[in-house]
């Protein structure tokens, strides 16, 4: 299981909200670069980044900073946040970002995730945020009528390989995450899905480790690192097997 640290940019910011709340905002620092490196040479292998601004307005607004902080590092980095047609997608996939993660459009245009799916194999993911386990969009500010369960049924088909999952009660507040949501996604079958919101220990990464088997393939951390609840070493041996005993 891969630990993948988020990198919420707001205003140029790094910062973290709580329950995607954007009146409840903690900046961390405005070296955004210097974070994306900070976490690589702690041994991540994957960055998780997060257009907060380009969420709300529905376009996106932080890519010049998105594409500076993939280009600096050397590992591979996923994007999202108001990313909603298929030229910001263009504009992501040809300009260093990995994988493009996409939300609100699923709900609004399916038949377009299902054409950027085929059009860009495997790096397209599907970002589920989920509050009462029914999907919100529109940078988490509108609840829909879809289920999560259902959306990802849906993505199968479409050809979408890899989900991320959050449970927005619990992003940011570190309480844990979802382990039950989190499984009845994973059975649905057919996407590898990433955990994302609550994770605050060791303890909570364990849980999560039980999960692998079903398709849980990796867990997005934010706050828990800034706040140094969580290191993010540790956190990896754990996740490979190599913690102490």
């Amino acid at each position: 299981m891969l630990i993948i640290p988020a990198i919420d940019l707001k205003n140029g910011a790094c910062v973290r909200l709580e329950q995607g709340d954007f009146n409840r905002e903690t900046v961390y620092t405005s070296d955004v670069v210097a974070v994306a490196r900070h976490w690589v040479d702690a041994g991540a292998e994957r960055l998780h980044l997060v257009d907060l601004d380009g969420a709300r307005e529905g376009r996106p607004a932080q890519q010049d900073l998105v594409l500076k902080i993939a280009r600096a590092v050397p590992v591979p980095v996923e994007a999202g946040g108001g990313i909603r047609d298929e030229h910001s997608v263009a504009a992501y996939l040809d300009q260093g970002v990995q994988w493009v993660i996409l939300g609100s459009a699923a709900v609004s245009s399916p038949g377009m995730i299902a054409g950027l799916s085929r059009k860009y194999p495997g790096r397209i993911i599907l970002g589920i945020d989920a509050r009462a386990g029914m999907v919100a969009t529109d940078g988490w500010l509108k609840t829909s009528s879809v289920r999560a369960v259902d959306l990802v049924k849906q993505a199968v088909d479409w050809g979408i390989t890899e989900v991320i999952y959050t449970d927005i009660a619990r992003d940011g507040m570190l309480s844990g995450p979802n382990l039950t949501a989190l499984a009845e996604i994973a059975q649905v079958g057919g996407v590898k899905v990433i955990a994302s919101g609550g994770v605050s220990s060791l303890a909570d990464l364990k849980r999560l480790r039980e999960l692998e088997p079903l398709g849980v393939t990796g867990v997005i951390v934010g706050k828990a690192l800034y706040s140094g609840n969580l290191d993010l070493k540790s956190a990896i041996n754990l996740l490979k097997g190599e913690e102490s005993q």
